[in-house]
């Protein structure tokens, strides 16, 4: 075990659009056709709570509904070959699902809540629903444990960590678009050999990079041709 090589993957939206899960991207800003400002912000929060909690409310339903793709099982089935260390934007469980056992989630996850006055107090949401009312063991409301536009990224650390010690490194699904989190690639040592999994025409700014111009089930196929 000890000997295998770290396979650092960086995955976002596009990974997870494959298993049905909208992204907001792709609709001009709008997400589930609300805008973000409305729901994904702490300033939305303060203004109409009823609103964010039925958003992520029906996303959380919509997770129960879907299941992992083959870009999913492949990352999964890559840990017989590498120590794969997956840090993904996306706050679904898919990569669990789907088997993979190291999973850092940069924006959070669906399926979890946190206290709104400890952040350290974080809970999973027994099924799909997360009421007002339901409060943390300090008596506050529950809210989303979602990194929201504007607030911090206390995981960009242990992430760029990571891809400190890569010896491969995959970007799947995201557009590099999204910082902090498209940051993440400069920490990666220049000599690591990197791949960039994107139907569209994606550039990143380091060196050994092979563009592999696939949705994510067909590019993570060619991938593991590659380095298996």
């Amino acid at each position: 075990m000890g000997d295998k090589k770290t396979l650092v993957v960086l995955s976002g939206a596009g990974i997870s659009a494959e298993s049905g899960i909208s992204t907001f991207r792709d609709g001009g800003g709008l997400w589930e056709q609300h805008r973000i400002e409305d729901v994904a912000t702490f300033e939305a929060w303060q203004r109409n709570r009823k609103l964010v909690l039925e958003f992520y409310n029906q996303r959380r339903k919509q997770l129960h509904e879907v299941e992992p793709n083959a870009a999913h099982y492949e990352l999964a089935r890559l840990e017989q070959f590498f120590n794969v260390q997956i840090i993904t934007q996306n706050v679904d469980d898919l990569h669990e699902r789907a088997g993979s056992t190291n999973v850092l989630h940069l924006h959070g996850e669906l399926k979890k809540a946190r206290s709104t006055v400890d952040d350290n107090l974080v809970f999973d949401i027994d099924g799909w629903e997360l009421k007002e009312g339901m409060l943390c063991p300090k008596g506050s409301q529950l809210r989303p444990h979602i990194v929201w536009f504007g607030e911090a990224v206390p995981m960009i650390e242990p992430a760029a960590r990571l891809c400190a010690q890569a010896d491969y490194f995959i970007v799947v699904g995201t557009s590099l678009a999204v910082y902090p989190a498209a940051g993440l690639v400069h920490y990666v040592p220049p000599q690591v050999p990197k791949f960039v999994v994107d139907p569209n025409d994606v550039r990143a700014d380091v060196q050994n990079v092979t563009y592999i111009k696939a949705a994510a089930s067909e590019g993570m196929r060619k991938v593991a041709e590659i380095i298996c």
